[in-house]
């Protein structure tokens, strides 16, 4: 992290200015609803105690609903230009890696002052969509009020209940018409997700592997499943995050946006599509592209998350900008929206934390607490930091994959073609899910290819696994 800019511990100022917080943010107050009577709920990681969001629904006469989704107002407690403030700048975000999390914000805030932790009155800034019948946005306002989590639930638990393979989680059962609830949010999400992919939003399913501990030591790699509660969440922070922008852009402020630019590496697309035997336009065209994905995805899904890694690398990685009210929106290109923002995780992402402010000040009437020119650093400065912290997730998850396979030396692996150029041949195993390189003058291969592999490296300390084929 260190070499990266990053910093993994607190300073002393942060320790001292943590000690003088005596609790929550008083959640009373002029402009502060009440809405702890809702039937509110989280859904997260098993072992997740940072709770950035809540959510719940009413359906209304003639088909329409209304979905809550209920942020942490983090800011109440961390104040601009405070210690813990300026840790937060520094790392601009959590870092997740398999033996620790290096949290942006201290524990104490993160999983309890500012968590939307159950059966807590927590502060929170609450956005609230009103869907019609078709899943299309009637509506929106922002608005902050007092919530109170009723079921913190986990994705695996959800997810197993919603495809008919396991029961309602025992905290949702407790709450009555928690059912109704997550039965109505997964449906309006099923709807959102059907309709951005109508307009073009993009489906990856890209490589997730993650450690398995037994104690202290790492025993195992295996994929995390993406899976319909995910879904649930996502669609919902996704709905949430292009009205949030849309509210500060409305209120004529600026604002932080998430964007990814239309490829400017179109053509070699165009190129993967061909040697698929598709057509793709000579012009970036989001629809052709996630006709041509889902078309993949069905024809050979072994394949298709390495694909979906080669397409997202030629699109280039996500960015913060600064857009103006009058200006011409970049959008979201994986998205296909326009305006998007990130505000739906302060409690693990800098750039939410801004936006939270920002709202904040759009709602009471008063000035924005950055300049244009502090939010055009700020952009800069979150893009590069998220880089950072990504680069060191991978690279200890290259050593947590080499620990697991030290003592496999000389065994050998089904595998397949990940990644090819005239320098490096890149492959992935099956079983456990490990990337590694191709050593040893391979032949030409071709992405998607098929072999039979014999680990020769497993080096712990730089993360390097190296494969022969066998």
């Amino acid at each position: 992290m260190r070499e990266r800019g990053l910093e993994p511990e607190f300073s002393s100022a942060v320790q001292q200015q943590l000690q003088s917080l005596t609790g929550p943010a008083d959640a009373r107050g002029e402009g502060i609803g009440d809405m702890t009577s809702l039937p509110w709920s989280s859904i997260d990681n098993d072992d997740s105690r940072d709770l950035d969001q809540l959510s719940c629904c009413e359906v209304l006469p003639g088909g329409a609903v209304k979905i809550l989704v209920a942020v942490a107002d983090v800011d109440a407690l961390v104040h601009l230009g405070s210690a813990i403030d300026r840790h937060a700048y520094r790392n601009t975000t959590s870092v997740y890696t398999g033996a620790r999390i290096f949290p942006m914000l201290p524990e104490r805030l993160s999983t309890d002052l500012t968590s939307l932790n159950q059966d807590e009155d927590r502060l929170a800034v609450v956005t609230a969509m009103v869907f019609n019948p078709d899943a299309s946005l009637a509506g929106s306002a922002v608005l902050r009020a007092r919530v109170r989590n009723k079921a913190q639930l986990a994705y695996d638990a959800v997810a197993a209940w919603l495809d008919g393979t396991g029961e309602l989680p025992a905290a949702a059962a407790t709450v009555a018409g928690m059912e109704a609830q997550l039965r109505t949010q997964d449906a309006v999400a099923q709807q959102l997700r059907a309709r951005r992919r109508e307009q073009g939003a993009l489906e990856f399913e890209t490589f997730q592997p993650r450690a398995v501990f037994d104690g202290d030591q790492v025993v195992d790699i295996v994929e995390q499943p993406h899976n319909r509660a995910r879904q649930l969440i996502e669609e919902l922070m996704i709905a949430t995050n292009g009205c949030n922008a849309h509210f500060l852009t409305k209120a004529g402020g600026l604002g932080l946006r998430r964007v990814v630019r239309s490829p400017q590496r179109w053509q070699r697309i165009v190129d993967v599509a061909r040697e698929k035997g598709e057509h793709l336009p000579a012009q970036p065209d989001a629809r052709a592209l996630e006709a041509f994905l889902a078309r993949e995805r069905r024809r050979d899904p072994l394949r298709f998350p390495d694909l979906s890694l080669v397409i997202v690398k030629l699109m280039g990685r996500g960015e913060y900008v600064v857009e103006r009210p009058d200006g011409p929106p970049i959008g979201h290109f994986g998205l296909a929206v326009q305006d998007y923002t990130h505000s739906t995780a302060p409690n693990r992402r800098y750039p939410d934390l801004v936006t939270s402010r920002l709202i904040k000040a759009a709602l009471a009437g008063q000035h924005p607490p950055y300049s244009p020119s502090e939010l055009g650093l700020l952009a800069q400065h979150c893009t590069q930091q998220e880089d950072a912290a990504q680069k060191v997730e991978r690279r200890v998850r290259k050593s947590e994959a080499a620990l697991v396979l030290e003592t496999r030396i000389g065994q050998s692996f089904d595998g397949i073609v990940t990644g090819a150029d005239a320098q490096s041949t890149w492959v992935r195993t099956f079983e456990p899910p490990v990337e590694g390189k191709l050593v040893g003058n391979p032949p030409r291969l071709d992405i998607g290819q098929r072999v039979r592999l014999r680990l020769v490296v497993a080096d712990v300390e730089h993360g390097f696994i190296d494969f022969v084929l066998s």
